[in-house]
């Protein structure tokens, strides 16, 4: 497991320092990176989640997906209100960029890879359906983080985008067992799986434009690391083993929530005018702690549970 980690860690900071050289050596400038941001937030993106829903219906794994739907609704909700009480006397900018990372995981691309290695593949298929309120939560509350606008209105206006639409779409998809044409399938695949490296590069290509002494400076972003990589998820064994979940449901949801800020948090930052250079960095500190914060979040994660092994039972 340890090794998968580090892995998943090396390969996205090989894809920073390629969108770093490439800001760098200019081949990269800041329209074109504002460019890539809107690919990602309204094609490759949204396409993703579609492809994420195309697995078979099966009935008897529904009881668990929707429990642990629920679980993911309110964790995600819950982290909104925290984080605000949290992050209250920063600035709204660098507030914006706090909340955002503390919310939003890195629950796909490092995530998916974690849990595989300790459920299998139905660690992914579980994986999947935790990310669907994230999608919902990062499309309306992400999207209020960094506008300010309030209110039923703002409400409306920040679900009726692509996500939102991709995250409906890949619903009727799966409930309706819905079987995509292979060209269509195989097109979104392609087109989907860019997300991450895109993302990637964009975070890099940010960060060019940071002083590297400027890099590690403040209290923001190391405030922000111990939130998304320590206090959230140990906060989310405690709660829910108060409640009583346990279980895979259980494992599913701290080990996602222990992964590093979400490359979205510069994605949203870009796109909305906040403070880019401050989320890229968090990103930046937050994948780098990852690699010593995962392991240890599992070993509580495991002695919490009393396993031997991580071959847990469903709740």
């Amino acid at each position: 497991m340890q090794t998968d980690i580090v892995t998943e860690v090396l390969v996205l900071f090989l894809i920073m320092a390629a969108g770093y050289y490439a800001r760098r050596r200019k081949f990269i400038d800041a329209g074109t990176n504002r460019g890539i941001t809107e690919l990602i937030l309204n094609v490759t993106l949204p396409l993703m989640v579609v492809v994420s829903f195309t697995f078979d219906f099966n009935r008897e794994m529904l009881s668990t997906a929707m429990k642990l739907l629920m679980v993911s609704f309110g964790l995600h909700i819950a982290l909104y209100f925290v984080s605000g009480l949290f992050f209250r006397r920063h600035p709204q900018e660098t507030r914006s960029v706090l909340r955002f990372m503390t919310i939003f995981s890195n629950c796909a691309f490092m995530g998916y890879p974690v849990l595989q290695s300790l459920y299998g593949k139905i660690g992914i298929f579980y994986a999947s359906i935790f990310g669907v309120p994230f999608t919902i939560a990062l499309w309306s509350l992400g999207v209020m983080l960094f506008t300010g606008e309030k209110g039923p209105q703002a409400l409306k206006k920040a679900l009726i985008n692509p996500g939102v639409l991709a995250v409906a779409a890949g619903l009727i998809i799966f409930i309706g067992s819905i079987k995509l044409p292979a060209p269509l399938l195989k097109a979104c695949e392609l087109i989907g799986s860019t997300t991450t490296p895109l993302s990637m590069i964009v975070v890099g290509a940010t960060l060019a434009d940071t002083r590297l002494r400027d890099l590690f400076s403040g209290l923001a972003i190391y405030y922000g690391s111990a939130m998304r990589l320590l206090i959230v998820p140990l906060l989310v064994l405690l709660v829910l083993s108060l409640l009583g979940i346990k279980g895979m449901v259980l494992g599913i949801c701290v080990v996602s929530m222990a992964m590093p800020a979400a490359a979205n948090t510069a994605m949203f930052a870009e796109k909305f005018d906040g403070d880019t250079q401050l989320a890229s960095r968090c990103i930046f500190l937050s994948t780098a702690l990852s690699l010593l914060t995962i392991p240890f979040v599992i070993a509580i994660l495991h002695a919490a549970l009393g396993e031997k092994t991580f071959s847990l039972h469903l709740w």
